[in-house]
């Protein structure tokens, strides 16, 4: 609970089992979280088993994909404060209360992993992988004409109840893959919502990634997202 309100947080998971319950833990340690949604998406090994050994709630997404992921744990959470993060173990669980400080002026809050200054050694974040990040975030604060923007792929963030229940009708425009963290950026600014960044610790990744892990594998999506970014320009939302 912050300030009276339910603070819930979503995790999405695929290939997570060796991380994933400190992950929760971690969360639920910071004292202000109510409510974890983990959304096992087919997840590989023992995940299952580590997230019933938590007070995580488990819930079961078929449909393959990270925005599928998200989604559904975003239709699932109760709170009145929602947090999206990773279950790898790349971020940090105390970093929740910056989140929400931020929340008392802002009703959107992203986080960043571009300053050179938060990312911890062995981390993956080469430069062409945090100069792409920011390259692509700049794309889109241009084109959608939005706030200050840095980071187009990071997963932690926090929206409000007011928020969730504007952005939850546009789930069907999404294609449900590892393009999801644009359009929840793209849905935010056209529903009239200023967004605020602000900068989180990136840690070393436990296991390897399904969408990112390599500067190919990052740059690949990165190019998919810019058409993404600029078909959103001319949709109505």
């Amino acid at each position: 609970m912050y300030k009276s309100k339910k603070v819930s947080v979503v995790i999405g998971t695929y290939n997570e089992a060796g991380s994933i319950r400190s992950v929760i833990q971690g969360f639920f340690a910071t004292g202000v979280v109510d409510e974890v949604v983990v959304v096992d998406n087919n997840a590989l090994g023992n995940t299952r088993e580590e997230i019933e050994k938590t007070k995580a709630k488990r819930i079961v997404e078929k449909k393959q994909g990270y925005g599928f992921a998200y989604m559904r744990g975003l239709s699932e959470v109760t709170g009145d404060l929602i947090v999206m993060t990773e279950a790898d173990g790349t971020f940090e669980p105390e970093d929740i209360h910056k989140f929400l400080l931020y929340s008392d002026d802002f009703s959107v809050v992203f986080g960043t992993r571009t300053s050179r200054a938060i990312i911890w050694s062995d981390a993956f974040m080469p430069f062409p992988v945090r100069f792409g990040n920011w390259a692509v975030a700049k794309f889109l604060e241009v084109i959608h004409n939005g706030p200050t923007l840095t980071d187009v792929g990071c997963t932690y963030k926090l929206i409000n109840r007011e928020v969730l229940e504007k952005i939850k009708p546009l789930f069907h425009l999404s294609e449900g893959g590892g393009k999801w963290s644009p359009e929840l950026m793209i849905w935010t600014i056209k529903k009239g919502f200023t967004p605020i960044e602000i900068p989180v610790m990136f840690k070393p990744r436990v296991g390897s990634s399904m969408y990112t892990g390599s500067i190919w594998k990052a740059a690949k999506l990165g190019f998919k997202m810019l058409p993404l970014i600029f078909k959103y320009r001319f949709k109505n939302l």
